[in-house]
């Protein structure tokens, strides 16, 4: 039998495509929305720029609240793991790390607390449901700069626990891992980004989207044609 490593390394080769084509689309499109669309003016974009900017300045200057990302973590792996229809037998949390004990574990489970982003999602869930009660619309801008920073959070801890030889990620393949993490994360900024901008839509990322495929397919069958005729001669 063919090992699983091996059928998810090639895997993770064919995703890279997905990845350049993705990336290619959100950067065109960040970039539009900031020159053309004036991104930059709105106040969603100021304050989640705001709340990013002090948590970067808190990472660096200030002692890591290690603990609560390790929390995080690992609740992010237990959320998935009752998700995915498993059970969680014990949930341990510590400053020298921590760890659940399930009857489940695969790849998305592994590998979820590096791109989902658990207490950006709590603040946005809250904010739902005080919605639900309240007038939350004053509370906006919080919101938002409450988003930059625990999005940021997430970001600059995965950045920093990814090269300590994590067993997430090795045990689904360091590759493979790095792959999924890289184009989930991407998947979530793009919504992100829509959301953030009055002036993007899901159709409007879409038609780049199928625009940056057409020109990938193109690519392809011209790469194809000129490795025929160099056959043929």
């Amino acid at each position: 039998m063919v090992p699983t490593r091996w059928v998810k390394f090639v895997f993770a080769i064919f995703l890279l495509p997905a990845c350049a084509i993705l990336s290619q689309t959100f950067f065109t499109v960040f970039a539009r929305a900031t020159v053309t669309q004036r991104l930059w003016a709105g106040e969603e974009f100021w304050f989640f720029s705001l709340g990013a900017v002090l948590w970067l300045i808190a990472f660096v200057g200030l002692p890591r609240p290690v603990v609560i990302y390790v929390f995080g973590h690992e609740l992010t792996h237990a959320l998935w793991v009752l998700v995915m229809g498993g059970r969680v037998s014990r949930f341990r949390v510590g400053r020298d790390g921590g760890h659940v004990v399930t009857d489940r574990n695969n790849f998305w489970i592994a590998l979820a607390p590096y791109f989902f982003p658990l207490y950006s999602i709590l603040a946005i869930a809250t904010y739902g449901v005080f919605s639900l009660f309240l007038d939350m619309q004053p509370y906006g801008r919080l919101l938002y700069a409450v988003i930059g920073a625990t999005w940021a959070f997430h970001f600059t801890f995965t950045c920093w626990m990814i090269p300590k030889n994590q067993t997430d990620l090795s045990d689904q393949g360091t590759f493979f891992s790095l792959v999924v993490i890289y184009i989930m994360n991407l998947i979530l900024l793009s919504v992100m980004l829509v959301l953030a901008s009055p002036q993007i839509t899901f159709a409007g990322f879409g038609a780049d989207l199928l625009t940056n495929i057409g020109n990938f397919s193109h690519w392809l069958v011209d790469l194809a044609d000129r490795f025929n005729q160099g056959a043929q001669l």
